[in-house]
């Protein structure tokens, strides 16, 4: 007999919450568990799985869109995984382009600190370069 989960249980099993179980069943990334007498909520290994994929795929930072996808894709063994790398890939591409702009904002803000000279308020260049973007080396465009 399959080992059949309660949501506490599962959300134990999984190191995620309730709430979450309960928000991807309601998005459709969890299939609808089966009912025991009491309206309980019963999740099996299939279930399980499918959780531990989905928290794994968020973890990696993919959308929820990307998600379903890959969930769709894996319905279709026989398909070539083209279409999973290239899900992969657009998230990879993000995360590179990310890492350029924290690597950016990294030497804006040694660049601020390093010109700071501990004074007071008045002198102080962390709010300066805040306040007047002609400050920082960025040139950020005025509102339309």
């Amino acid at each position: 007999m399959e080992r059949v989960f309660s949501i506490g249980k599962l959300a134990e099993a999984s190191g995620s919450k309730v709430e979450t179980i309960r928000y991807y069943e309601q998005i459709g990334l969890l299939p609808e568990p089966e009912r025991n007498a009491g309206n309980q909520r019963r999740y099996t290994a299939r279930h399980y799985e499918r959780l531990v994929f989905v928290l794994h795929a968020r973890d990696l930072g993919l959308s929820i869109d990307a998600i379903r996808q890959l969930i769709d894709l894996s319905q279709h063994p026989d398909l070539p995984c083209r279409d999973a790398d290239d899900i992969a890939q657009r998230r990879l591409e993000d995360v590179r382009q990310r890492i350029a702009r924290l690597k950016l904002l990294e030497a804006e803000l040694e660049r601020t600190l390093s010109s700071c000279s501990h004074g007071t308020i008045a002198e102080c260049k962390v709010i300066e370069a805040l306040a007047q973007c002609g400050a920082c080396e960025r040139h950020h465009r005025p509102p339309r």
